[in-house]
C-alpha cells in the first residue's frame, strides 16, 4: 500500500492551519509526506471559496488528476475546505470529476481518518459536508510548517454577513475555543520550541462574545503575553467595528503582541461601505487609523481592498484613495470583486465591467506602492529584530525574516540563526521589503 501523501492548499491562513492538521493526521496513520503529486498515495485539494480565481485554480487543478490516476490508479483524491460547503459546487464534483474520492467540509476535518478508512475499505466514493458545527474539535496532531512559530486558532466562523462573502456560509458562525485550551496550547508549543504564535479567527475582535463570560480579545492577548518562553504574539483579521480601546491598549501596553495590526477596511466610501453591510463608515476608519498611530507609533497597519464593487462609481474609488492616502496603510491586499454564489451582492444591479475594476485596481496599487516606499525608506540604516524564518526564495546565499511589525526581510546571515531571532541592520529599502545584514 501506498502511504505517501501531498496536500495543496489554497487561500488564507485557516486554511493553511487546517492542512497543518490534515498532515499531522496522516502522519499519525503511518502516512509520510512527498513532493512528487503524481506518485503519492493520498492527494488532498484544501479549498478557498473567497475569490472566483481561487474556484477557478481548483478546478483546473483536478482536470489534471484524470490522467494522473490512470498511471497511479491507487491514488486517493480528496477534496476538503470552504468549496465544499457550496451545495452546487459539490454537485458539480459528484456529476463531472469521478476521479475524486472522497469530499469532505470545514466542519469535519477531525473525522478524516475513519473517512478514508471507509473509501479504502469500501472503494465507494465518499461525500460527506457537515453544514454546521457548535463546537471547535481541540487536541488535533499538527505538522508544523515551522518548528519555531505555529498558527493558533481561537475561533472559528463569522456572525458580520458581509454582502460579498461566503464565509459565514462555509465557515459557519462564530464559535469561541475556551481561554484556558488556548493558554494550554500555547504553553504547549512553547515547550515545544516555538517562539512566535499567530492568533486566527475571521474576526479575532470578537472572541469571546459568545462565551457570554466578560473574557474578551484583549484579556486573552494579556494573558497569553505572561506565557514564558514565548517571544511573539500576532493575530489576524480584524474587524474595524469590533477593534475596541481595549484591544489597543492591550497591543501597546503587551511587550510580546507585535505592533502589526491587519484592519480589512475594504472601501474607503461609506455609501459602498453601507452596501457591504460592513458598519461603519471612512470617518469611522480614519479617526481609529488615528487613534493606533497616537496610542503606537511604531504600529504597521495593513489592510484589504475590494475594488469594483457592484455600483462602485468614480467617486466611491476615489474616495478609497483618499482613505488610503490619509491612513498610509504599510500594504494592502487589495482584491477585483468576484461574485460568490448564494451572496446578497451576487444579484445587485450596476455590477462593474472588468476593464474599469482592473484599471482602478491598477490605480490604487500604485497609491499603495508609493506610500509603502515612503514608510520602508525610514527603516534604511536601522537595526530591527527579525526572526530568521528560512533561505530567501530570490536568493538561497540569503535569510528571510520579518520584524516585529511584520516586514520582510532578506538578509545576509547565518543559516544557523533560521529560528532565532537576530538583529539585522537595514542596507535597503523597497516597495515590499527590506535588505539586510545580520550584526
Amino acid at each position: 500500500m501506498n502511504k505517501t501523501y501531498k496536500i495543496m492548499t489554497f487561500g488564507c491562513q485557516m486554511n493553511e492551519n487546517d492542512s497543518e492538521k490534515l498532515s499531522g493526521l496522516l502522519k499519525n496513520m503511518g502516512y509520510t509526506p512527498t513532493e512528487d503529486t503524481a506518485s503519492a498515495g493520498v492527494v488532498i485539494l484544501n479549498t478557498c471559496s473567497v475569490r472566483e480565481n481561487a474556484d477557478v485554480r481548483v478546478f483546473g487543478n483536478l482536470g489534471t488528476f484524470k490522467p494522473m490516476k490512470k498511471k497511479n490508479p491507487e491514488m486517493v483524491l480528496a477534496v476538503c475546505g470552504c468549496m465544499m460547503q457550496q451545495p452546487e459546487i459539490v454537485k458539480k464534483i459528484e456529476e463531472k470529476y469521478p476521479q475524486v474520492d472522497l469530499v469532505f467540509g470545514t466542519h469535519n476535518i477531525h473525522k478524516f481518518p475513519e473517512l478514508l478508512g471507509n473509501f479504502l475499505q469500501n472503494g465507494e466514493r465518499v461525500f460527506d459536508i457537515w453544514e454546521d458545527s457548535d463546537e471547535i474539535v481541540e487536541g488535533l496532531p499538527t505538522d508544523r510548517k515551522y518548528p519555531f512559530k505555529s498558527f493558533v486558532t481561537i475561533m472559528n466562523g463569522c456572525n458580520n454577513f458581509c454582502t460579498y462573502c461566503i464565509v459565514p456560509y462555509t465557515r459557519g458562525r462564530e464559535v469561541s475555543r475556551l481561554p484556558e485550551n488556548i493558554v494550554a496550547e500555547v504553553k504547549a508549543l512553547v515547550a515545544d520550541g516555538c517562539l512566535e504564535v499567530t492568533l486566527l479567527g475571521q474576526n479575532v475582535n470578537s472572541y469571546g462574545n459568545d462565551l457570554k463570560s466578560g473574557y474578551h480579545f484583549a484579556d486573552l492577548l494579556r494573558e497569553l503575553n505572561q506565557v514564558e518562553g514565548l517571544e511573539r504574539i500576532r493575530f489576524m483579521t480584524s474587524h474595524p467595528k469590533d477593534l475596541t480601546d481595549e484591544v489597543i491598549e492591550a497591543i501597546a501596553e503587551c511587550d510580546k503582541v507585535c505592533p502589526a495590526i491587519h484592519l480589512a477596511i475594504q472601501s474607503g466610501s461609506s455609501r459602498v461601505l453601507k452596501k457591504m453591510n460592513r458598519r461603519y463608515t471612512k470617518e469611522i476608519i480614519v479617526d481609529l487609523v488615528t487613534k493606533i498611530r497616537n496610542r503606537i507609533p511604531e504600529a504597521a497597519i495593513t489592510t484589504d481592498i475590494i475594488v469594483g464593487f457592484p455600483g462602485e462609481t468614480e467617486e466611491d474609488f476615489q474616495e478609497t484613495l483618499e482613505v488610503v492616502r490619509k491612513c498610509r496603510f504599510d500594504s494592502a491586499f487589495s482584491f477585483i470583486y468576484s461574485i460568490r454564489t448564494g451572496t446578497p451582492a451576487a444579484t445587485m444591479p450596476d455590477q462593474i465591467p472588468d476593464d474599469v475594476k482592473h484599471d482602478r485596481l491598477n490605480r490604487l496599487l500604485e497609491a499603495l506602492r508609493e506610500i509603502s516606499s515612503g514608510i520602508n525608506a525610514g527603516y534604511d540604516g536601522k537595526i530591527v529584530k527579525v526572526l530568521a524564518e528560512e533561505p530567501s526564495k530570490n536568493n538561497e546565499e540569503r535569510l528571510a525574516g520579518r520584524t516585529e511589525s511584520g516586514k520582510l526581510v532578506n538578509f545576509e546571515g547565518d543559516a544557523a540563526s533560521i529560528g532565532k531571532i537576530v538583529d539585522v541592520k537595514i542596507t535597503k529599502a523597497g516597495s515590499f521589503s527590506l535588505t539586510g545584514v545580520q550584526l
